[in-house]
């Protein structure tokens, strides 16, 4: 069976500049566990269910951020800043209002097929690096401050991916969380 996951994913400047990061980062440190992935803020576990399913997963998503719209802050995720650990370099991030979006989902997104039930992901941030060996932890976290502005301008997207064998991912929804554009007054 494949695996499903719910991620918010950021779009706009900061996207790019976080391309930029993990190009250079690879280039200069090699490969860490980050590299793995898309830039994300992790939503959900992963969790097993039939193909199948993946179209009530997407409406039941659509449903609950719809239900929720009319109260989501501006900007609708909040980023706290850079972080560095000896493990873990990122982005800090908040939004209780999307912790409510993500157990509306939970709450309304049931399966007969799903063997376990979604883990929602209370620490919301985005990974940088992450099992990096501790040498270029240095050299991960200067590049990071060169290259990732926190206030970059962002947009964020509610995505709901498929993850196939061999790192193969399939989006099934993009949800427009708020645009990366500035606001014109």
């Amino acid at each position: 069976m494949p695996k499903f996951i719910v991620y918010a994913c950021p779009v706009g400047e900061l996207a790019h500049q976080l391309a930029m990061y993990f190009e250079k980062s690879r280039r200069m440190c090699g490969h860490n566990s980050a590299h793995d992935y898309m830039p994300h803020c992790t939503l959900t576990g992963f969790f097993e269910d039939k193909v199948s399913a993946a179209p009530a997963y997407t409406q039941k998503l659509a449903r609950s951020y719809k239900r929720l719209k009319r109260s989501q802050p501006h900007p609708a995720i909040e980023i706290k800043g850079l972080a560095f650990r000896s493990d873990w370099q990122g982005l800090e991030l908040a939004s209780d209002w999307l912790k409510k979006v993500m157990v509306d989902f939970a709450c309304t997104a049931t399966s007969p097929t799903r063997t376990s039930p979604l883990r929602l992901k209370e620490w919301l941030h985005l990974s940088l690096a992450y099992d990096f060996q501790p040498d270029q932890a240095e050299t991960l976290e200067i590049l990071a401050q060169e290259l990732v502005d926190p206030t970059a301008l962002v947009g964020w997207e509610l995505r709901f991916y498929q993850q196939n064998p061999g790192n193969h991912w399939i989006c099934h929804q993009r949800l427009k969380l708020e645009s990366a554009e500035p606001k014109s007054d």
